[in-house]
């Protein structure tokens, strides 16, 4: 079973340079943050592995969301505790503390 914590290297490449970040799974940029926002997208492919990718980043960049599926639809769980649909390309607040200089 992969880590739920970490991503792997498999098809998927990341840079993390503090208060800018981004992850690239199968040639698409599904996470990326900066400037204290938050951008999530699948390029189409809501599959498991996009969402297991975009939950593995928030955990090992420690960016306060999470993405899970109900009834065939995804959603997010934002920073601040509200939950979303999931839209393609959607941008968010990232938490507090995240991005301090």
């Amino acid at each position: 079973m992969p880590h739920m914590h970490k991503l792997s290297t498999y098809r998927t490449a990341w840079a993390d340079n503090g208060d800018s970040g981004s992850v690239i799974y199968a040639s698409t940029e599904i996470v990326s943050w900066s400037n204290g926002q938050i951008t999530l997208r699948s390029g189409g492919w809501e599959t498991v592995t996009t969402k297991r990718k975009m939950n593995q980043a928030a955990s090992q960049f420690a960016l306060g969301f999470d993405v899970f599926q109900r009834n065939h639809k995804w959603f997010v769980g934002l920073p601040t505790g509200d939950v979303v649909d999931f839209q393609d390309g959607m941008t968010f607040s990232a938490r507090k503390g995240r991005f301090a200089a």
